[in-house]
């Protein structure tokens, strides 16, 4: 059975808020990006027992933590990353979650994309052994500007790290964003690897729309994924009200527009989830 989450932030920078609408969307699970306006990296222990107190008692778990490790210019000293996954592990572990969101590395200020291969993967291979070491498993995000908002080089990412600890996440809308097309192609590239999905959609001008009213043909790749037995989560990130390069937004009206839409996908198609 599949599990809904989402970006919870998406609602209101408020917790209690982001929990209250969850549960009145019959949503048992947030992906945790941030909190009272900080970032999950920035948040305090107090804060991240907080986000464990209130989750409980609402009836949620934590699906993963949303950092942005890794969206940053590759130039960037080499052990940056390091202490901020470091983090990031303590946050999941304190959560009880296994799966911390990453990206692949911005190019140097004035380079043209993509940054250099060798770098992101000597990046990306130190920061999975940190992660196995830890037993949590890294959830790579196609995005757009960065070494992996392409197909071909989500593949290589992957099949070059070649560690069951990093695995991949997959964003139609983001690669719709970049002249991606997700379904067929991305899916069926990248589904030996999957294991989380973020659910947005674009329409043909470029505008952020709530799943299947886009270009991202959301009932085929949902009912591909069924066929093929995935059984993870979809976490919705809609970006109804605005996108940034760090956090989306959409409110609590227009994030339950999305959640509904989602949904019906999903009982028209009779595949419960939880």
């Amino acid at each position: 059975m599949i599990h809904l989450s989402a970006l919870a932030d998406e609602i209101s920078p408020d917790l209690d808020a982001q929990l209250a609408v969850l549960r009145a969307e019959g949503i048992h699970h947030l992906e945790l990006r941030g909190a009272w306006g900080t970032n999950v990296l920035d948040l305090s222990d107090a804060q991240v027992a907080e986000i464990g107190r209130a989750s409980a008692a609402a009836g949620l778990r934590v699906s993963a933590v949303a950092a942005p490790i890794g969206k940053v210019p590759i130039d960037g000293p080499a052990a940056d990353e390091g202490p901020r996954l470091a983090r990031a592990i303590a946050v999941a572990q304190a959560l009880g979650t296994a799966r911390i969101r990453i990206f692949s590395f911005y190019p140097a200020a004035g380079e043209e994309s993509p940054p250099p291969r060798d770098a992101v993967l000597a990046r990306l291979r130190a920061l999975t052994a940190q992660a196995a070491a830890a037993g949590v498993m890294l959830l790579h995000e196609n995005e757009k500007d960065i070494y992996g908002d392409s197909i071909a080089r989500c593949v290589d990412l992957l099949q070059s790290v070649d560690d069951p600890h990093f695995r991949a996440l997959l964003d139609p809308a983001n690669f719709l964003q970049c002249g991606q097309r997700p379904y067929p192609d991305a899916y069926v590239a990248l589904q030996p690897w999957l294991t989380y999905v973020h659910v947005k959609d674009v329409d043909r001008d470029g505008t952020l729309v709530v799943a299947g009213a886009g270009e991202a043909d959301w009932p085929a790749l949902l009912a591909r994924l069924r066929a093929d037995g995935y059984d993870g989560f979809l976490s919705l990130e809609p970006h109804l009200e605005a996108a940034g390069q760090f956090q989306g937004f959409s409110g609590p009206d227009r994030f339950r527009q999305a959640s509904q839409a989602l949904q019906r996908l999903l009982k028209d198609m009779g595949w419960e989830y939880a």
